[in-house]
């Protein structure tokens, strides 16, 4: 480790959100440190790849549905490979752009490629970071490193090998057969893209239904809309991976599924531990994430964090607010600003699509909130009959007392386009009344649903 030690007057841990670097700090020597690649989960490996990949998916599942509205369509086969290249044809020149603009032309930022860790800082009110040997300090860090796949204690699985969302949607060939271990969003947009194209998908979850921390009546009709194309083992997750030949044998429950890919997705944790964080004593939750308080503050002065690395939430749309209100106070420290979590949407792109804000029922109930609930199937709408939809609902979970709403969830067809209404009535306090009343919604359009579940709520509020 050399003993020179170059001065920034900010370092930034992370080039996903911590790349949105405002111009109101453009006066700034800024270092950004990255360790994997630049961009960020999100750009390369996360959310936009993998929507890129379920429109193909969804392309094929409805030319197979298509005989339910009466129309025969003939599917002659998908090309992995060229759809491949067209998601990362495009996303890889982004990367690379984005990396050669912050390394050679922003004259005030030097981008430092390695891994960061905290060091015992020499000098009062300098954080101190080792980047593989090259010492950067600065008065103000903000810590954006994200997180990574979980890998679960399963005998076998690290010996045989495995796929995580890191690696799986560059698959240099397509899976006959692949096996999925989990049973969140990743488990089910990955479960629905390949088995859309054409994979034998068998997916392993240790509980009973799929999408667990969603509403029970979501999950319970995603998982049973899910099963009609992939084979689910629930209840159970596999006990021991092997290689037999160029299969890979999964054991569960006592039977054995051979694959000829695994994919490992139960879930994601924070980057911390990379970082030393506790060398520099920053106050730490019990799972790993970074404490901070309601302005992205650590505790320890001078040092920010946001997204997956200081928060449980694990979106991006959430890690960028965060990011804004870090720069903004970074840049403003007279005029501090709060991060807002108010009616945080979600959505699963899966088959049948997935959205949600705000309380489940039995969220409501542990909460003690006097609520009533709102529903309409899709089939209940004119534009569902068209969809000829036997499976898609919304809901509205509605607070009896002050008539706000306070929790959506919506399944079916453009489901997280859908909810956007709902998310802005939560967040600016209206009534479902006035959002059910005083609106148009155009006949006969997909919103209806939104609106008939409303009024749903409304009715029962009044006959109670």
């Amino acid at each position: 480790m050399s003993d020179v030690v170059e001065h920034f007057d900010l370092i930034i841990i992370g080039s996903g959100s911590g790349n949105h670097i405002p111009s109101d700090l453009d006066h700034l020597r800024i270092a950004i440190v990255e360790r994997d690649v630049f961009g960020g989960t999100c750009l390369n490996k996360g959310c936009i790849p993998s929507k890129m990949l379920v429109l193909p998916a969804d392309r094929v599942v409805e030319a197979r549905e298509a005989s339910s509205i009466g129309v025969d369509l003939q599917l002659t086969g998908t090309d992995w490979i060229g759809i491949r290249d067209r998601i990362f044809g495009r996303i890889d020149p982004i990367a690379a752009s984005g990396r050669d603009y912050r390394a050679e032309r922003c004259e005030n930022i030097t981008l430092i490629e390695g891994t960061a860790r905290f060091l015992h800082p020499e000098t009062s009110g300098m954080h101190l970071v080792d980047v593989d040997g090259r010492r950067i300090a600065a008065p103000q860090v903000l810590v954006a490193a994200g997180s990574r796949p979980v890998i679960p204690p399963i005998t076998g699985l690290v010996e045989t090998g495995f796929q995580t969302s890191d690696g799986i949607m560059r698959l240099d060939r397509f899976p006959r057969r692949l096996g999925i271990i989990g049973g969140g969003y990743i488990a089910a947009e990955m479960g629905h893209v390949f088995s859309g194209l054409g994979a034998e998908v068998t997916l392993f979850n240790r509980s009973d239904v799929l999408l667990g921390r969603h509403d029970r009546e979501v999950a319970e009709r995603f998982t049973s809309a899910f099963g009609q194309r992939v084979d689910l083992r629930l209840n159970h997750l596999p006990t021991r991976v092997e290689r037999r030949g160029e299969a890979i044998a999964v054991t569960v429950g006592g039977d054995v599924v051979e694959v000829d890919e695994l994919l490992v997705a139960t879930g994601r944790e924070p980057n911390s531990d990379v970082l030393d964080c506790d060398v520099v004593g920053i106050e730490m939750h019990r799972h790993g994430t970074i404490v901070v308080d309601e302005h992205q503050r650590t505790s320890v002065p001078g040092i920010w964090a946001i997204g997956d690395i200081a928060n449980d939430i694990h979106l991006k749309h959430v890690a960028n607010h965060e990011a804004d209100i870090a720069f903004w106070n970074i840049a403003h420290p007279e005029a501090l600003r709060s991060t807002d979590h108010t009616a945080i949407p979600a959505a699963v792109f899966s088959y049948p699509q997935v959205a949600t804000v705000g309380m489940t029922e039995q969220d409501a109930t542990d909460a003690g909130v006097d609520y009533v609930v709102g529903r309409r199937d899709y089939a209940g709408t004119a534009y569902g009959w068209a969809l000829a939809d036997e499976t898609g609902f919304a809901k509205v979970i509605v607070d009896r007392a002050s008539g706000c709403i306070v929790g959506a969830h919506i399944l079916g067809p453009q489901a997280a386009t859908l909810i956007q209404s709902l998310v802005q009535a939560m967040r600016f306090g209206e009534t479902a009344e006035r959002v059910a009343r005083d609106v148009y919604y155009i006949h006969p359009a997909l919103t209806e649903v939104v609106e008939n579940a409303l009024l749903d709520a409304l009715e029962a509020m009044s006959v109670a």
